[in-house]
């Protein structure tokens, strides 16, 4: 057991900061006396007599054995892992780090088409051949959900020489798989399962939370502890759960992604977060799980609002049989327990919730995130977003064509949802609820077909041309393009572009997104590999 009221890179931060000598070394503005006045005025004088650079008291980010080390101790034993590694180039850094560590060029990984575009940028660098499999999707609601185990099963039987399996848990709009059984079907050929946790640092902290992937059976998993927890922005951390993970491999890899010379206020910001959360996390995620709760009780009264919420997703599959969801001939059968069903055909875990069976691919929802949907009053989230941004003091996290999403974490407070509740009514004012129904038509973002002739490395560095969009049909993309946020592509190096692809471009844009990635902001011509 670790000390874990101790901060140690804070405390040694504040030493050295308080310590008068003359500094000849980086960075240039030493210790804040050749910072310019416009920034010293944003942020005050404070801050910068810690930023130091790898003193030796401050240890060394890629071979640590004092501060660094010791703080990452304590973050593994507070998150449950058996080795902690501290980011700061954000999560992006760990997800590419977790690809090159397990994944060579030609070698393949199986992994969800609804991946995060830092994903891609590991294939590329890697040359690794991606696998993909269509996650669950809610058509109602323009909204992925997760890879089934059974999907995963099927995969990984059709390609055993896989060298990894990466999974999204939780999504962008909190959705959460069974990520125990998908461990269970991944470790069944003794490779990892790696895990892009970003948005979901925060479940180990309170049993009403999803299960935390390294409960779950993760080997590897990258947590933005900026994203929901009390860390600055980019700092993020990588959690090893097993010896599947080489770890020399994987230092190697983060030495070659991160910076030579890392931020030490990134740094002391993870070691200040973990702090945090060892001593207070039950209590600080209780209060946000009780104003999301608040939040949802209110806003569900309001007329033409509708929450995202698993609870509804069961509702809408209550009474009907496996035949009809999945294709297999045998119903479910109570076992006499109530809420719990079992049959053999698809789970061999006995009394197996039957909304698991129902939802594999939605059997948890973080309800610290909240979705809602705006098009039933007559806005796009685009345009319920720029209202809400501009007028109403309110600012979501993601806005998509039917809904908006936003982030509970520990720093709201019961004032911030009070002020949510008030804008939303006010939205309804300005409502168009008598649009004909075509103006209210879904955004369809279920990517039902593609196809990767060749591997996103290959079609990255091969020649390119230029083409007018409209003649790049049939042709290889080079370009990885995607709507941001949450920065999903839509389109990646090696994929064939279809009519499918163009669509989805042409409503995003039309209706108030934004699509990033492409070399020709206004996506008329796009860049297609030449074999």
């Amino acid at each position: 057991m670790f000390d874990q009221t101790k901060a140690p890179i804070i405390e040694t931060l504040k030493n050295l900061s308080q310590k008068s000598h003359a500094p000849f070394y980086t960075p240039g503005h030493k210790q804040g006396k050749g910072i310019a006045q416009p920034l010293t005025d944003l942020l005050g004088t404070k801050v910068f007599p810690a930023d130091l650079p790898e003193l030796p008291e401050l240890d060394n980010l890629f071979t640590p054995n004092g501060v660094i080390q010791e703080s990452q101790e304590l973050a593994a034993e507070t998150f449950g892992a058996l080795e902690t590694k501290f980011l700061v180039n954000g999560s992006t850094t760990g997800i590419i780090a977790g690809i090159l560590a397990t994944c060579g060029n030609g070698d393949k990984i199986i992994l969800p088409r609804n991946i995060h575009q830092s994903i891609i940028s590991g294939l590329i660098l890697s040359g690794a051949i991606p696998i993909f499999i269509h996650p669950d999707y809610e058509s109602d609601w323009d909204i992925h959900l997760s890879v089934t185990p059974k999907s995963i099963a099927q995969t990984l039987a059709k390609y055993p020489d896989a060298k990894a399996v990466m999974i999204v848990y939780p999504t962008y709009h909190g959705v959460c798989g069974d990520i125990t059984a998908i461990a269970q079907e991944v470790h069944k050929y003794n490779i990892p399962l790696l895990v892009d946790e970003a948005h979901g640092p925060h479940f180990a902290f309170h049993s009403e939370l999803p299960t935390p992937a390294l409960v779950g059976g993760a080997d590897l998993t990258v947590q933005s502890i900026h994203k929901v927890l009390g860390a600055m922005t980019q700092a993020s951390m990588l959690h090893l759960g097993s010896q599947r993970i080489d770890s020399y491999r994987l230092n190697q890899a983060l030495q070659m992604l991160q910076s030579s010379s890392p931020n030490y206020l990134l740094l002391a910001s993870l070691d200040a977060a973990r702090q945090q959360m060892s001593l207070f996390g039950q209590e600080l995620m209780s209060q946000t799980i009780q104003l999301a709760n608040d939040a949802r009780n209110r806003i569900s009264q309001l007329p033409n609002f509708s929450i995202f919420d698993k609870e509804e997703r069961r509702k809408k599959f209550e009474g009907k049989s496996l035949t009809s969801l999945t294709g297999e001939s045998e119903l479910l059968t109570n076992d006499c327990e109530e809420g719990s069903w079992k049959s053999g055909a698809i789970f061999s875990i006995p009394n197996y919730p039957i909304e698991n069976y129902f939802n594999p691919g939605f059997i948890a929802l973080d309800q610290t995130r909240l979705t809602i949907k705006v098009s039933n009053i007559g806005l796009s989230g685009y345009e319920a977003d720029e209202i809400l941004h501009q007028e109403l003091g309110v600012t979501c996290e993601l806005p998509s064509f039917q809904h908006l999403t936003f982030i509970i974490s520990i720093g709201n407070t019961k004032a911030d949802i009070d002020q949510l509740v008030t804008a939303l009514t006010s939205l309804r004012s300005r409502s168009r609820v008598n649009l004909p129904i075509h103006h209210r038509k879904k955004l369809d973002l279920d990517m039902i077909y593609f196809s990767i002739p060749v591997s996103p490395r290959d079609a990255f560095f091969a020649h390119k041309n230029c083409l007018p969009i409209e003649e790049s049909l049939g042709h290889i993309s080079a370009e990885l393009i995607c709507p941001y946020p949450p920065g999903i592509p839509v389109l990646i190096p090696g994929e064939i572009i279809t009519e499918k692809h163009l669509q989805i471009f042409e409503q995003v844009l039309r209706f108030g997104g934004i699509i990033t990635g492409c070399s020709d902001p206004s996506l008329k011509t796009i860049k297609v590999s030449r074999f």
